[in-house]
Parts: structure tokens; C-alpha cells; sequence
């Protein structure tokens, strides 16, 4: 049985985009959960915010990790408060080695500055809020097996890193 790659982090560390690639590379099925719980609920991530609060996406996170924690052979582009729940980090871990992409915020602003897609970046100065909410998440992130920040290098290379790790640790040959 393939454990899961679960991939953690902040927003726009590119957890989505090496996802779909590093599933491709193993042979492993892609899921992210943003897009996953969209398609559950028929409802963006930015209208469950917005209609419903933030209780009720973290409740449909929660549903959705109890249903991947019973699979194996994924590749799970976790949205980036999804550690934050203890629940979350338990099921994730029974079958899954989780990874932790990191990039610095002035990065992340360049990458998401344009997204309409991002509600806990929705008000108030980017930046300043990119690095408060990556500082109240970062001891949430430590709990990864690995951790690699995506600021510098390539797509390649970060998945190079990703699989030398996964090769030395026995997940993948």
C-alpha cells in the first residue's frame, strides 16, 4: 500500500501546481481539497466563507480527510489551514507522510496578489496579512516529515527534493 503524500502549507507555496506534477511523476492520483470541496458542495471556497463562515469549510475539511484518510496512492494538496485542526493532522498521518512547502511572504504576495480566490486575504494590507497569518501557522506547519521552501528554486527542482526525501525515507523506490 502507497502511503499518501499529504502537501501542507501557506497559500501559494505551490502546493497545488508540484501536486498535480508530483502525482503525474509517481503514478498517484491528485486531489485538492480546496477544489474537492467545491465540487462536493457546488460552492467556491470564497462563497462557503463568505454564505456560510469559515466553521462551515473547516467542517467540510474535515469530512473530506476522513473519506482520503481510508485511500492510499494520493497526492493531497491540503488547503493551507487544514493543520490547524488536530483531527485533521491524525487521520492525515495514519497512511500519509506530509510535506511542508514554504515560501517567503513577499513570494507568496507575488503569487496570490491577483487570486479573487483567497478570503483570509480579503481585507486590510496583503502582505501584512500574508505574514501574520504565516506566523500563527508556522508551529502548525513544523508537524511535516519534510520541509522545503519553494521562494528560489524550480518546480524540478523542488520535486527533486521532494523525491530524494520520499527514496531515502522507503516511501517511493
Amino acid at each position: 500500500m502507497n502511503k499518501n503524500i499529504i502537501l501542507i502549507g501557506f497559500m501559494g507555496t505551490g502546493k497545488s501546481s508540484l501536486g498535480r506534477r508530483l502525482a503525474r511523476r509517481l503514478g498517484y492520483k491528485f486531489v485538492d481539497t480546496d477544489s474537492a470541496i467545491e465540487e462536493i458542495t457546488g460552492k467556491t471556497v470564497e462563497q462557503i466563507f463568505r454564505k456560510d463562515g469559515e466553521i462551515r469549510f473547516r467542517s467540510e475539511e474535515k469530512l473530506l480527510v476522513r473519506k482520503l484518510s481510508g485511500q492510499s496512492g494520493l497526492v493531497v494538496a491540503t488547503g493551507g489551514g487544514m493543520v490547524l485542526e488536530q483531527e485533521n493532522v491524525d487521520l492525515l498521518k495514519q497512511n500519509g507522510v506530509l510535506i511542508c512547502l514554504r515560501a517567503e511572504p513577499e513570494v507568496i504576495l507575488k503569487r496570490v496578489k491577483n487570486k479573487k480566490r483567497r478570503p483570509l486575504l480579503s481585507r486590510g494590507d496583503l502582505l501584512e496579512n500574508i505574514i501574520k497569518l504565516t506566523k500563527e501557522r508556522e508551529s502548525a506547519y513544523e508537524i511535516a516529515d519534510f520541509s522545503v521552501d519553494t521562494s528560489r528554486l524550480t518546480f524540478d527542482e523542488v520535486l527533486n527534493q521532494i523525491r530524494k526525501f520520499l527514496q531515502q525515507e522507503g516511501y517511493i523506490k
